[in-house]
């Protein structure tokens, strides 16, 4: 079963959905939830307009087993099936209608690596075939007002591109990564009905700061969706904002890295990244960084990202 938490405000205003633990072992994002809804129940904090729906944890699974994935990636494929098929086939016909049922979504994560937190926002509007989109400056508002300075876009499209070259290398034909549509999770899904939202990375998994800036961001939210008469914090003063613009896969077991990458590690142009198994050499072939960074990934699956300077602002 899936759990979720409805508040309804007595005026009218938005519809926002709020999700914690997509991968069981993320969960900053069930923190941050779980201290908002203690406020709330406690009267310290009053949802007065629109809604707010809270899913502290959306793969109960996972979750219980303290790993990613129950049976796969949620985050991947998220679609209704009228036949599931696993545990996250399950998930998605419940979380589907959910998200479709709102205006914007936070999506709450975290990440492996060291690293600072970090937002992932969509397309700029376009009407085009890979992810048609109209609420651009509406979700560039909610990226900046999240509590963070690092800003990531890019991923569909970037995953669109690997899945080409997945299919033209045929290393692993009719794999389900061959499939555009593996690279749609809840943002890209939430845009798919026509709403808008953010992934918000709060930080390395096990960082006892993440709670917090997880928490700090669906207060954020809350106020500037004019759910809750509370101040709005003001944005950074500026943001490093990046795109995503490769993804390479590994191809064999024997690809290797040339030294422990953490995600938005900076690179030269020409430095050497990893090598493969064949012994060709991998390097960067702009100045830019190396971003999620794997290196457990199954052979035909994706390996690492590379990302240069975005070219635009995000405020």
């Amino acid at each position: 079963m899936l759990v979720s938490h409805r508040i309804t405000g007595f005026g009218p205003g938005p519809r926002l959905v709020v999700t914690g633990a997509v991968h069981g072992n993320e969960t900053h994002g069930t923190l941050g939830i779980r201290r908002v809804l203690g406020e709330i129940e406690r009267g310290e904090l009053v949802i007065a307009r629109g809604l707010v729906t809270f899913v502290p944890v959306a793969n109960p699974k996972a979750f219980a087993l303290g790993q990613r994935n129950g049976d796969r990636n949620l985050n991947r494929r998220l679609r209704p099936t009228a036949e599931p098929q696993d545990n996250e086939d399950r998930i998605a016909n419940v979380l589907c209608p959910l998200l479709a049922d709102h205006d914007v979504l936070l999506d709450l994560h975290s990440f492996r690596s060291p690293g600072r937190p970090f937002v992932m926002r969509g397309p700029v509007d376009n009407d085009g075939p890979l992810e048609p989109f109209g609420h651009a400056a509406a979700e560039a508002r909610l990226a900046a007002h999240v509590g963070v300075d690092r800003v990531v876009e890019g991923w569909l499209a970037a995953y669109a591109d690997g899945v080409q070259r997945r299919r033209a290398m045929a290393l692993t034909p009719g794999a389900v990564h061959e499939d555009p549509a593996y690279g749609v999770g809840t943002t890209e899904y939430m845009r798919s009905v026509g709403g808008y939202g953010v992934t918000l990375e709060c930080g390395q998994h096990d960082d006892p700061a993440g709670p917090e800036v997880a928490y700090r961001a669906i207060r954020q939210t809350l106020a500037l969706l004019g759910l809750v008469d509370a101040p709005l914090e003001p944005p950074p003063p500026r943001f490093d904002c990046l795109t995503l613009a490769r993804v390479v896969d590994r191809h064999a077991e024997g690809d290797r890295f040339v030294r422990a990458w953490t995600s938005f590690d900076a690179l030269a142009a020409g430095e050497l990244i990893a090598v493969r198994a064949d012994g060709s050499e991998l390097r960067a072939e702009a100045p830019g960084h190396i971003v999620f960074p794997d290196p457990s990934a199954l052979p035909g699956h994706e390996w690492f990202y590379l990302a240069e300077r975005s070219r635009r602002p995000l405020v």
